[in-house]
C-alpha cells in the first residue's frame, strides 16, 4: 500500500516592497530661477526671423573663435494706425568668442553702431559672475547688468545689479525631488518701480509644469509633455490682470535624425514654424515662418549656418 505523500509546505506570500523614503537632506539642485520655464520656451518661442540670414563661425584655436553674420529683410516700424509699415534693412555683424572652462566672453559689433558683450566667470565652484552690456546710438537704450549666481546643494540664489538703479534678487529651493519653489524681488530706482514674484516648478521624466505670479499683474502657466525621446508637446497660458490680456498657445518639438521642427499656434490666430536641417557637419539650413491672419502680417525667412 502506497504511503501518502505529505503536502508541500505553504510558501509565504512575497513581502510588499516598501515605498522609497525621501531623503530631504539630499535633494537635487533646482535649475536657475530665470530658466524655470526653459522647456516650454524652447518649444514655443524659437528665434523666428524674416528675410535672409547667413552665419559663419571659424574657430582659430580651442578657445578663440570669430563669427560673421549677414541679415537682410524688412523691419517693422511703429505706426499710429493699425497698418503695418515695413522698411528694407540690411546688417552685418562681427563677433568674437573666447571660451575657457572657467571664463567665457562674447562680443558683437553691428553696422548700425550697436555693440553687445556677455561675460561669464566662475569665481568658485559655487559662485558665478555674469555680465551683459549693450551700447547703442539710440537714446536711453544702452544698458549694463551684473549677476552673482550662487549654487547650493539643493537651492540657487541670484543677485542683480544694473544701471538706472536696478537691484534684484531671486531664490529657488527644492522642496521634494520633483517640486521646487522660488521667489524674486526687484527695485528700479530710476523709474521708482518695485515688484515681487513667486514661482513653482514640478518635473518628472515625462513632464514639466510651471507657474509664475508677479505683483505687476502677470500670471504665467506652462506645461510640457515628453511623448517620446524625439517628440514633445507644450502649452502655455499668459494672463495680465492690469490690461486684461489673455493669451494661450500650443506647440510641438519634433527632433529627427538630422533636423528639428518646432511650431505653435496661439489664441490670437498666430501660427509659426521653425525648421533646422543639418546637411552636413558644420552646415545647417534654417526655415522660419509666422502667419498672423488677424493683422495680415506674414513673415518668412531662410538662412544658412556654416561652422560649429
Amino acid at each position: 500500500m502506497a504511503t501518502p505523500t505529505p503536502p508541500p509546505p505553504a510558501t509565504a506570500p512575497p513581502a510588499a516592497a516598501e515605498p522609497q523614503k525621501t531623503d530631504y537632506l539630499n535633494l537635487p539642485c533646482p535649475i536657475p530661477y530665470e530658466e524655470i520655464s526653459r522647456e516650454a520656451l524652447m518649444s514655443l518661442k524659437p528665434e523666428l526671423f524674416e528675410g535672409m540670414r547667413f552665419d559663419f563661425m571659424k574657430g582659430l584655436n580651442q578657445k578663440f573663435a570669430l563669427s560673421h553674420s549677414v541679415m537682410m529683410g524688412p523691419t517693422e516700424i511703429p505706426a499710429q494706425s493699425s497698418e503695418i509699415i515695413k522698411i528694407p534693412t540690411a546688417h552685418y555683424e562681427f563677433g568674437a568668442n573666447f571660451m575657457d572652462p572657467k571664463f567665457m566672453l562674447f562680443g558683437r559689433v553691428m553696422t548700425d553702431g550697436k555693440v553687445t558683450a556677455r561675460m561669464k566667470c566662475d569665481l568658485t565652484d559655487n559662485l558665478t559672475l555674469k555680465g551683459t552690456a549693450q551700447l547703442t546710438s539710440e537714446p536711453h537704450m544702452s544698458h549694463g547688468m551684473f549677476n552673482f549666481d550662487y549654487k547650493g546643494s539643493d537651492y540657487r540664489t541670484q543677485f542683480q545689479l544694473g544701471n538706472g538703479g536696478l537691484l534684484g534678487a531671486n531664490y529657488i529651493q527644492s522642496v521634494t525631488p520633483n517640486l521646487s519653489l522660488g521667489g524674486e524681488i526687484f527695485w528700479a530706482g530710476q523709474h521708482r518701480k518695485s515688484g515681487i514674484g513667486c514661482a513653482a516648478r514640478y518635473n518628472t521624466d515625462k513632464m514639466v509644469a510651471t507657474g509664475q505670479v508677479a505683483s505687476h499683474g502677470m500670471v504665467a502657466l506652462s506645461y510640457v509633455q515628453k511623448v517620446s525621446d524625439k517628440v514633445s508637446l507644450a502649452s502655455d497660458f499668459m494672463y495680465n490682470y492690469m490690461s486684461k490680456d489673455v493669451t494661450a498657445s500650443f506647440g510641438y518639438d519634433y527632433i529627427l535624425r538630422q533636423s528639428r521642427l518646432r511650431g505653435k499656434i496661439d489664441s490670437n490666430g498666430v501660427a509659426s514654424a521653425f525648421l533646422e536641417e543639418r546637411f552636413n557637419m558644420g552646415l545647417n539650413f534654417i526655415l522660419s515662418a509666422e502667419l498672423d491672419h488677424k493683422r495680415k502680417d506674414y513673415k518668412f525667412g531662410f538662412g544658412l549656418t556654416v561652422g560649429e
